[in-house]
């Protein structure tokens, strides 16, 4: 399983615009295969010119997300998402390392 973590700071004033853009998208990504899941999360204490959103998103493997990436979705996704930010993205794909409980 990989876990892919993508942090994302947009100004302020996107903030509707990416939620809405997530939310129509958000199933068509959940369901692309090999996909279990897509979170939003959305950090506590973002500054008033800025906010911070991260994706975790998990799957089977790297070919399926590398699948997805080149993908006809996440090239239109993530060139309206790009438009909105305040700064570059940074992005990890990572492994469970351990989980409690066991």
């Amino acid at each position: 399983m990989i876990v892919r973590l993508v942090k994302m700071t947009f100004y302020a004033k996107h903030r509707d615009d990416f939620e809405r853009l997530f939310n129509e998208r958000r199933h068509l990504i959940g369901t692309f295969p090999g996909c279990h899941s897509v979170d939003l999360l959305k950090e506590v204490y973002s500054g008033e010119e800025t906010i911070v959103y991260f994706t975790r998103s998990i799957w089977d493997s790297e070919v399926d997300l590398e699948n997805y990436r080149q993908s006809e979705l996440f090239q239109d996704t993530w060139e309206k998402t790009r438009s909105l930010f305040a700064s570059k993205a940074e992005a990890w794909s990572t492994e469970l390392a351990a989980t409690f409980p066991d």
